[in-house]
């Protein structure tokens, strides 16, 4: 058994599914499941999906080469791509198609929130010099 390839297999795989859903949702979509159709609500859903699949890639793809321990900044990059990504698409969502569920903008400012969370984690700790 390759963990390392394994890792990057997943992170190929993912990668390249989520890519399509956030790009070309509904070609996945056809290609997947055989619907060619989709209403925006569907084609948005699909999108955050896909920006949850890159950021799986994204930690599988950083942590390839680890010996079996396991950093936490890989985790903090990973989740920053997904929180950066996701407002992204709901704001899309509520100005390219008009959408407008009453939690869309709360949960546009709790991941964007939760982006500047990660930037703080990826950021080296200040050392205080006596």
């Amino acid at each position: 058994m390759r963990p390392g390839a394994l890792l990057i297999a997943t992170a190929g795989i993912e990668l390249a599914t989520g890519l399509g859903l956030v790009l070309m949702p509904s070609l996945v979509t056809d290609l997947l499941i055989g619907e060619k159709s989709l209403a925006p609500a569907t084609i948005v859903v699909g999108r955050v999906a896909g920006c949850a699949l890159i950021a799986i890639g994204a930690i599988c793809w950083l942590a390839r080469k680890l010996d079996g321990t396991s950093r936490r900044t890989d985790v903090f990059a990973g989740l920053l791509i997904y929180n950066v990504a996701v407002p992204a698409v709901l704001g899309h969502a509520a100005v390219g198609y008009g959408l407008r569920g009453i939690a869309l903008w709360p949960a546009v400012a709790v991941h964007t929130a939760l982006a500047v969370w990660c930037l703080g984690c990826l950021k080296p700790p200040v050392r205080n010099r006596v």
